[in-house]
């Protein structure tokens, strides 16, 4: 059905940093300057993230008369042709529709497994617009609490929902906050840690871009709840498009009275701020956070006493990750008992993952806690890049560790994961095939965590730096055989000698993978080689004459000029030259590039 003139189409443009770096923005100023330009009747709006970043460009297309879709892959020229069949002439394009009403497609398993709470307006509202919010039950949760409830009513709320601290630690955030009120002085905060520093993490950012709101609301009630009057949004400023929203959503918050003296006609008076941080990895501890806060170095202190008694100032102070304040309102609003309905026993409610890695739907999901490893990561991620074999997945960033395949069943949960060696931090999955050498995973981890240490303890500053050393010699073939010995007398020292997560955690990825992947350790060490062909001082390319049709593709982005040979002729790779960096190798389209073992090799001409 084709829609008459006066009826207007809805387009709407995701416009998260995954879009814009995919190229949003121009798809969004060429529809705009088309509908400027030729008067089109149709409305165009930006939104957040729906998950499904790995086929961004989104654009979602509400035309009256047909089903609404969400188009993926979307370019400028794709666009033309959006326009001109789907809005025109009432044809849907099938083959790019990522989700649609009453229509099937491939991507349709990417969402059925998901139960969505936190990101329950993810694609839904314009995260610019307090409107967009409000027509969703925005604060109306802060109504019902500061209308119906008190605050212990509150908290108790909370705490009978079983909603746990989703930065990682996964503390029972109810109890949190009611040590928080019971600490006596009239002078509180809240604090919400926005400090996503996990290599391969972007649910934090993903939320604040998309509905700030939400984590507003959240912070109003903790406020309520503990009896602040001030909060602070703490997050890095490597996300310019978070806190450009969460500022235009503070302001408006204040100009419709949500936020400032007297909110909504009551005594409860609460405003927020927001504090941007340089990007250092340790400040997402708490204590270290609220020191950046106070003007500081962000180093952290030794608890006791914890935050809820003395923390920013010296005030006591509740500190909450943005999943976790993101969750309250739903809470209020639907009750501790819907919520405590999903999930187990001891870990309730939804967790958000950013999937990354070698996985074929990357993106942003929520699902129920309790869901195993392997429906997260082949149902609803797809599973395996390129369809190769599953390795390990890294669960935790570099405070976590790696599950293996064998390990694939183990349900998401706190104390399921736990039980592995790894974490559930605070959400970020990525997943691993079988090029990946685990060895040098535990080196790259390690590396990060040593230079984000704040150097304050000796067993953290000094030895991740001797087990990276230890890494990067195996890794290089140089390893010992009491290397592996050293490795864990190094590791269990920094866990019990550190005084904060940061160094407690750090050696979490060299004991997963010498408890799960030995044998890759082993053969660093004793046979000199990467059984994955990964680590570059192990491994060697060179050419399969048979498949080689001289393209000269690989010749063209080779950058140190290692690779000859005339136009459709069998080309060569001279191995003094290759520097091993895999660039023709992932070029080649013919698969005439082979990655060996030196030491394979040899053995091969030895027989």
């Amino acid at each position: 059905m084709v829609s008459s003139p006066s009826e207007k189409t809805k387009i709407v443009v995701g416009m998260a940093s995954c879009g814009i770096a995919a190229g949003a923005g121009d798809v969004y100023n060429a529809l705009k300057e088309k509908i400027e330009k030729e008067n089109l009747p149709i409305v165009l709006e930006k939104t957040g993230c729906i998950g499904a970043c790995y086929r961004e460009p989104l654009v979602e297309v509400q035309t009256p008369g047909l089903p609404t879709v969400i188009y993926g892959d979307v370019s400028v020229k794709r666009l033309e042709m959006i326009l001109e069949k789907h809005v025109k002439n009432g044809e849907v394009l099938a083959n790019w529709v990522v989700k649609g009403e009453g229509i099937h497609t491939s991507e349709d398993a990417l969402f059925e497994k998901q139960v969505r709470i936190v990101l329950r307006n993810a694609g839904e509202i314009d995260p610019e617009r307090i409107e967009d919010y409000l027509s969703r039950q925005g604060y109306q949760a802060i109504r019902k609490v500061l209308l119906n409830m008190k605050p212990e009513d509150v908290i108790n709320e909370i705490r009978n929902s079983g909603l746990r601290g989703r930065g990682g630690a996964g503390f029972p955030t109810g109890l949190k906050w009611q040590f928080a009120r019971q600490s006596p002085g009239k002078e509180k905060y809240i604090i919400c840690n926005g400090d996503e520093g996990d290599p391969g993490a972007f649910m934090d950012r993903s939320v604040m871009e998309g509905d700030p709101r939400s984590v507003l609301e959240g912070m109003l009630i903790a406020g309520y709840a503990i009896g602040a009057q001030e909060g602070f949004i703490y997050v890095r400023a490597e996300y310019p498009l978070a806190v450009k929203r969460l500022q235009i959503a503070i302001e408006q918050a204040r100009e419709r009275g949500f936020l400032g003296k007297r909110i909504l006609g009551t005594n409860f008076s609460f405003d927020i701020s927001l504090k941007l941080g340089a990007g250092a990895f340790v400040c997402g501890e708490e204590t270290a956070l609220i020191a950046s806060i106070e003007g500081k170095r962000g180093m952290p202190r030794l608890r006791p006493p914890f935050p809820a008694v003395k923390g920013l100032w010296g005030k006591p102070t509740n500190i909450n990750n943005v999943e976790t304040f993101a969750n309250v309102p739903w809470i209020i609003l639907n009750g501790a008992k819907k919520f405590a309905a999903l999930g187990t026993e001891k870990s309730k409610g939804t967790k958000v993952f950013a999937l990354a890695g070698k996985i074929k739907r990357g993106g942003m999901v929520e699902v129920p806690m309790g869901i195993s490893l392997r429906e997260v990561i082949f149902d609803i991620g797809g599973g395996i890049a390129n369809d190769r074999e599953f390795k390990a997945v890294q669960l935790g960033g570099p405070s976590g560790g790696c599950v293996p395949a064998n390990l694939l069943d183990t349900p998401v949960d706190y104390e399921s994961l736990n039980q592995t060696g790894a974490i559930m931090g605070s959400g970020g999955m990525v997943v691993m095939d079988d090029r990946t050498c685990m060895v040098d995973v535990a080196r790259f981890f390690l590396n990060f965590t040593q230079e984000e240490s704040c150097g304050k303890c000796t067993f953290c500053r000094l030895g991740t730096k001797r087990m990276l050393e230890i890494l990067e010699r195996i890794t290089r073939g140089e390893g010992k055989p009491e290397d592996l010995d050293k490795l864990e007398k190094l590791a269990y020292n920094i866990k019990k000698g550190s005084l904060c997560g940061l160094g407690q955690t750090a050696p979490n990825p060299v004991l997963t993978t010498l408890k799960y992947f030995r044998d890759e350790y082993e053969a660093h060490i004793f046979e000199k080689r990467c059984p994955a062909k990964s680590c570059r001082d192990l491994i060697g390319y060179r050419v399969i004459p048979e498949n080689c049709t001289g393209c000269t593709l690989c010749a063209r982005v080779c950058p140190v000029n290692a690779i000859s040979g005339e136009r459709k002729q069998v080309h060569y790779i001279n191995p003094e030259i290759c520097t091993r960096c895999g660039a023709c190798y992932e070029v080649c389209n013919f698969d005439a590039i082979e990655v060996f073992s030196p030491v394979e090799l040899a053995e091969t001409v030895d027989e």
